[in-house]
């Protein structure tokens, strides 16, 4: 068709006066099934029972083709049903508006109307409408017209992988496949009288990413969530409670701007250290970790009072008299988790005496799954894949380094988490000198958030950045539902296109979410 001729190209719903175009629409369009079309009677049922979905595309006035769709209860049927019994023998009784899968009845186009990708706007339609009515997706039977032409040499599902790997080209499947509803099961005896396909079809399902079950429960996760991050200035402090009146004021400052989360940095308490500067390295860190309990104790309060989720950065925690650099998710419901650093870095290990941890888990959160890693591991894929692996949306990073070079192995490994794992990742650390606490004179922080690269975010994967050693807070938003469409629709899609027939990953840890 003459595309420069064209005036006007609209998406209508269908109504009944449209019927005789309708009919001789699906007469152009199924040559070989001349006798198949809707009569009068369905078409009427379809827009009576379901209007919304049913719709045509019309091309200067002119109806070029049409999408016809129904509400099933898919738990009603199995994955062998056939076409009559999915219409209720043609009735369409099977149409609930309490259903969860949008149905495609039908989709045809008139042949000198193809080419236009017309087609694609009545699928694009369907998601749209799956998405407005909160339904998990849309499903329907896919004819295989080609069939006929391999049928003695191949099987439908050898059919179906040949279509797949561009061996055969099947126009009707690959268009289908190219508009993300992907083949799940071979259907046999689906269309009664369809000789081309040899009655088979292909189950095709498209799942709509935005589907929320519904919950008689008030409360539910959000999808915008807000960030506060604390780049924590190390100084000297007179006593305990003047580091915790320190702590309160940036808890207070980030959840006046109605954020989330506060992350803290890795020993953020390092400088309550000064005091036991005449001891050695190993009984001074220990001598800190007395505090562990009591601070733990007032970031639970801060949380419930200041109605925010807190991650305390770390602290050292003695165990059964052994050293373990850990740390703490205050919920502000008043719930209380704990986390760990799985590597500890030679130095810590030389110095401290660290032992490295051994849980590795996610956590629940009125935000949704999030995950914890402490400093350097951060520079672990697999880890922070695990945690993906359990549902992960959020990473939050914990760290504290001395140099530049330190703090840019933290940086780029967490921002390749972020496009790996398909979430969002934040990390937060100190600045400043502690010139009367051994082992911690300098440090070296630009607290960041960082996100994957694709089209719905930012094209350098930097959500939010602070300035490099200045003592702030950094607020950031984050939505949860573009890393559902990252998942599904992304440009890549890292943690669906593993190829786990060759590779996986195993989780050992003490303990699994």
């Amino acid at each position: 068709m003459d595309v420069q001729g064209i005036e006007n190209i609209e998406l209508v719903f269908l109504k009944n006066e449209d019927y005789p175009e309708v009919k001789n629409a699906m007469i152009e369009a199924y040559p070989n099934l001349p006798e198949s079309y809707w009569q009068e009677k369905h078409i009427k049922s379809l827009i009576k029972k379901f209007p919304d979905g049913q719709v045509a595309i019309k091309v200067d006035g002119v109806l070029a083709g049409c999408a016809l769709s129904i509400i099933v209860d898919y738990s009603n049927f199995d994955n062998k049903h056939t076409y009559a019994e999915i219409t209720g023998n043609y009735t369409f009784n099977t149409h609930t508006n309490d259903g969860d899968i949008l149905y495609g009845i039908d989709v045809f186009i008139r042949p000198k109307f193809r080419g236009l990708r017309l087609g694609r706007r009545l699928y694009d339609y369907r998601k749209e409408l799956c998405e407005r009515l909160n339904l998990k997706g849309i499903v329907f039977g896919g004819r295989i017209p080609n069939y006929h032409k391999y049928s003695d040499k191949i099987t439908p599902r050898q059919y179906i992988d040949k279509v797949r790997n561009k061996e055969i080209h099947d126009p009707v499947l690959n268009f289908q496949m190219s508009n993300d509803f992907h083949p799940s099961r071979i259907m046999r005896g689906y269309l009664e009288g369809d000789k081309d396909s040899k009655e088979f079809a292909v189950l095709l399902r498209w799942y709509n990413v935005y589907y929320e079950k519904t919950s008689t429960k008030a409360a539910k996760n959000k999808t915008i969530v807000r960030l506060g991050l604390i780049q924590w200035q190390m100084r000297l402090y007179k006593d305990f409670d003047e580091m915790m009146q320190q702590v309160e004021y940036f808890v207070d400052a980030v959840s006046g701007y109605r954020s989330d989360f506060a992350l803290f940095p890795e020993f953020f308490n390092a400088p309550l250290m000064s005091e036991y500067n005449h001891l050695s390295e190993p009984e001074a860190i220990r001598r800190l970790a007395e505090y562990t309990e009591e601070i733990v104790n007032r970031f639970s309060e801060l949380a419930i009072t200041y109605n925010i989720n807190i991650i305390t950065g770390s602290m050292p925690e003695v165990v059964h008299n052994s050293l373990y650099n850990v740390g703490y998710l205050c919920k502000r419901d008043g719930g209380i988790e704990r986390f760990e650093k799985l590597h500890v870095t030679p130095d810590e290990k030389k110095v401290w005496g660290l032992q490295g941890g051994s849980q590795i888990h996610t956590f629940d959160t009125d935000c949704g799954k999030i995950g914890i890693l402490i400093c350097y591991d951060v520079e672990f894929p697999e880890l922070s894949r695990l945690l993906a692996d359990q549902g992960m949306n959020i990473l939050f990073v914990p760290f504290l380094t001395d140099t530049q070079n330190g703090y840019s192995r933290v940086r780029h490994c967490a921002q390749s988490r972020a496009i790996e794992n398909e979430c969002y990742v934040a990390i937060a650390g100190s600045v400043g000198n502690l010139p009367k606490v051994h082992n911690m004179d300098i440090q070296y922080a630009q607290s960041m958030v960082f996100t994957p690269c694709d089209f719905s975010f930012p094209t350098n994967g930097v959500k939010a950045e602070a300035t490099p050693n200045t003592e702030m807070i950094l607020i950031a938003d984050v939505d949860i539902d573009l890393l559902r469409e990252l998942n599904h629709s992304g440009g890549v899609r890292n943690l669906r296109d593993r190829r786990t027939d060759i590779y996986t990953l195993t989780n050992n840890s003490t303990i699994e979410n």
